[in-house]
């Protein structure tokens, strides 16, 4: 099984390519949301890979947010052109669990300890989800404005570590003795390999026509005006 990974959600572009599970090429940049420059030849080098070692992909990852409006537009786009020109399926993966993957790769987390990954929506605002350390979804994709009443109840049950893009403005605010933070943890492409490949078993593919991501923007057009 031959994949082509593609994540844009946040300031991070980055391809990975995989063949049963192993990441036989990644190639990632965190300096900007230059995406349109940078993913197209990303993909070109992803796929000059694929040819030298006579492969042929088989479906088409892609990071399906919460995440930056224009980032994942352009890799869903990306994917989607893909997608068509293979005749192959789209795979959607959340970017919270793309996050989650990254830090169980970290070695750190107690047992017991839920994964809490965040996604900045400006502010102090985020979009958080939570997993055990098996990646079971233990409370679903939501929005919310972080104080310093937040996560109370289940941080009096556990610990929790907190990780993402979102996480180091809440640090200040949430200090209770369970609260756990990690650092430099991104959406990594090579991070989507086992979901993708979980999901290509279960033949849960994402309609390529119809298709759309998690925008950012959609939280905030829900918050009260007198909050800005």
């Amino acid at each position: 099984m031959t994949i082509l990974h593609i994540e844009t959600s946040t300031n991070v572009c980055s391809v990975a390519l995989s063949n049963d599970g192993v990441c036989l090429f990644e190639i990632s940049n965190n300096e900007g949301l230059n995406h349109a420059a940078m993913l197209s030849p990303f993909v070109q080098q992803a796929i000059g890979k694929m040819n030298e070692l006579h492969l042929k992909p088989e479906a088409i990852a892609v990071s399906a947010g919460p995440g930056s409006y224009t980032g994942l537009r352009i890799g869903v786009s990306t994917a989607k052109g893909l997608c068509y020109g293979y005749k192959i399926p789209l795979i959607a993966v959340g970017t919270l669990e793309i996050l989650a993957v990254d830090a169980l790769k970290t070695g750190i987390l107690n047992d017991h300890a839920l994964l809490c990954p965040m996604i900045d929506a400006r502010r102090m605002e985020v979009y958080s989800a939570l997993y055990t350390e098996k990646l079971e979804l233990k409370r679903e994709v939501s929005a919310e404005i972080i104080n310093e009443n937040s996560f109370q109840e289940i941080l009096d049950q556990q610990p929790v570590y907190f990780f993402g893009n979102g996480a180091s403005k809440c640090k200040p605010l949430i200090t209770h003795p369970n609260a756990r933070f990690i650092d430099s943890i991104e959406p990594l492409a090579k991070n989507m390999i086992l979901t993708a490949e979980k999901k290509y078993a279960a033949h849960d593919f994402a309609d390529v026509a119809y298709f759309e991501p998690f925008y950012l923007k959609e939280f905030q057009a829900t918050i009260p005006k007198q909050l800005f």
